[in-house]
């Protein structure tokens, strides 16, 4: 057996779950996307009343919150209360992690009023808003002033505190950097009330750096003041398409945004945007962006192309015409753009809905798409729940730009998911030693698309049931993902921690770093009051013993390997 031939797999016996799968399209289409669409449309009626709100006024109702907050976490006694934790319910989370910590003794305290984008200053070029803000609504707001986030994640659901907590990438990472890379500044409430605005170079510096990827476990985030850039209304996006090996299509991605030379931050060589999406083990589709004004998109014989309608194909199908016909150019517009994916969630979509791809279901109900995840999720129960952590993989590992094709086979070889998503983000060498960080001597290499300031990584993006799934073989998804953070901490890889994970304790300070955020987590005193983010992504259920040890405990990183960073 080559290196890239998957193993032969006895076939499984069907269990009545996977019936329920297979018809669950019936519950989606009568019960979860009328109520999408209807929360969709309240939600959207309510950013509009925001947004008719002056900036005075949204800063007020912004203050009012905070003194809530502050109070309510006064109220906590933590000799008889829970570990601290927000209101909002487990389902609701875009992630498909299991949120059970909140199943356990928690503390609730509610942040659901902060959703409101307090200030656009052009000025500056930055944006302040709060943490429940998403992305389809910010990207509403700013793209008519031809202004925009310099990072804006795909899909409309995902919020920016979400984005900092956690992860956030988009095509225009290896630019920019991750989402957190492009924050300015956090205005943080610590485990005693205290609200502060933590930036790179004030007196909570160690805070600015430690937040990313910590999970809301240092404190809680209540805005954030975002860089903006200038945009113009159209980009002119380039299909080409590739075939070739894993290897072969692994390099073609590299040679489309990183030049040989490494020339990285050339402006002239460099697209604004870059994407790709491997849909067969020897068939590829890079995809690259750069900005253009509505003039040239309009000249005579450019071809416009308002992906965001309904009725329209999904992207990654329009991207995949590309093997047919060649390479090919065209304008969209810019925000449709950035949420080109959000209607057929990547490609999802077609396992949720498996006709929801076809011309007639896309004309007659098109419109009602996306179902939100957070009703897909309430409605699946235990059962359901854990048959996808099985029989299902979403999945993002960010590797080294160098080791994509690597991690390409690897795929293939383990879990056989297509398509794959190739997405490049900077990883910055910081001043400080954060949870992620660059490969020790990245820059004595000079490897292609790295940088004297950061080394080029890439987001291998795996989303949909595993090729031994779909033929109805015996899989094992817990012990793929075990076998994959396995392969991403042996290749200096990371996990985001919104997947389901199953790294054990020691293994997760072996993928991340503990240093600074231990640090912050005893001066700031998080310990004893928010749970730690191992804690906090750890699969299963969480028990009251659990959360008693965990409020106890000093955190204590026997396993870690931790740097102590100077105050």
């Amino acid at each position: 057996m080559s290196d890239l031939e998957a193993p032969l797999r006895p076939k499984r016996k069907k269990v009545w779950v996977d019936y329920f799968v297979q018809f669950r399209w019936i519950l989606v289409i009568f019960v979860v996307l009328p109520i999408s669409f209807t929360i969709y449309f309240l939600t959207y009626l309510g950013d509009v009343r925001s947004e008719w709100k002056s900036y005075k006024t949204r800063q007020k109702e912004h203050d009012e919150n905070v003194k809530k907050v502050i109070k309510r976490l006064k109220q906590r006694n933590p000799s008889k209360d829970g570990l601290v934790c927000t209101a909002r319910k487990p389902w609701i989370a875009v992630g498909m992690r299991n949120v059970d910590y909140k199943r356990a003794r928690h503390f609730e305290v509610d942040l659901s009023a902060f959703r409101n984008v307090l200030e656009i200053d052009k000025e500056r070029m930055i944006a302040r808003v709060e943490p429940l803000v998403n992305m389809g609504q910010i990207s509403r707001v700013t793209v008519p002033m031809n202004l925009s986030l310099a990072v804006v994640a795909e899909l409309d659901d995902l919020t920016v505190g979400g984005l900092i907590n956690g992860y956030g990438i988009e095509g225009s990472s290896h630019k920019y950097g991750l989402f957190a890379d492009t924050v300015v500044a956090y205005e943080i409430i610590l485990a005693d009330g205290t609200l502060v605005r933590a930036t790179k170079d004030n007196e909570y510096s160690d805070l600015y750096y430690a937040i990313p990827w910590s999970q809301g476990t240092l404190g809680l985030l209540v805005a954030a003041e975002i860089r903006l850039i200038p945009v113009k209304e159209y980009m002119k996006l380039t299909y080409k398409p590739v075939v070739g090996t894993l290897q072969d299509l692994a390099q073609a991605y590299c040679d489309s945004f990183a030049p040989r030379d490494g020339d990285q931050d050339n402006e002239e060589k460099v697209p604004d945007f870059v994407e790709g999406m491997i849909y067969t083990p020897t068939e590829g589709v890079m995809m690259t962006g750069r900005y253009a004004s509505k003039e040239e998109a309009k000249k005579k014989g450019n071809k416009i192309n308002s992906v965001g309608w309904w009725f329209k194909p999904w992207f990654y199908q329009h991207a995949q015409t590309a093997l047919k016909k060649g390479e090919f150019v065209e304008y969209i517009p810019t925000r449709e753009y950035y949420h080109r994916h959000t209607r057929c969630l990547y490609w999802e979509g077609k396992l949720i809905l498996p006709f929801a791809d076809q011309f007639w279901f896309r004309y007659l109900f098109g419109w009602l798409m996306p179902p939100k995840v957070s009703l897909l999720k309430a409605t699946q129960g235990d059962a359901i729940r854990n048959y996808y952590h099985e029989m299902h993989v979403i999945q993002d590992m960010l590797v080294p730009l160098y080791k994509v094709g690597d991690a390409l086979e690897w795929v293939h070889r383990e879990m056989e998911v297509y398509p794959i998503w190739l997405c490049p983000h900077k990883l910055f060498k910081l001043p400080v030693k954060t949870m992620i960080y660059p490969e020790p001597g990245f820059e004595l290499h000079r490897r292609q698309g790295d940088t004297q300031t950061a080394q080029m990584y890439t987001d291998v993006g795996v989303y949909y049931a595993p090729g031994p799934v779909l033929r109805g073989e015996v899989f094992d998804g817990a012990e793929a993902v075990r076998k994959m953070e396995n392969w991403l901490i042996e290749n200096h890889g990371f996990q985001p921690q919104y997947a389901v994970s199953e790294l054990s304790e020691k293994n997760f300070w072996r993928m991340f770093d503990a240093g600074l955020y231990e640090h912050t987590r005893r001066k700031y005193g998080a310990v004893g009051t928010f749970m730690s983010v191992y804690y906090k992504s750890k699969k299963g259920r969480k028990t009251e013993k659990e959360v008693q040890e965990a409020e106890q405990a000093h955190l204590e990183t026997a396993y870690a390997e931790v740097d102590q960073p100077v105050d």
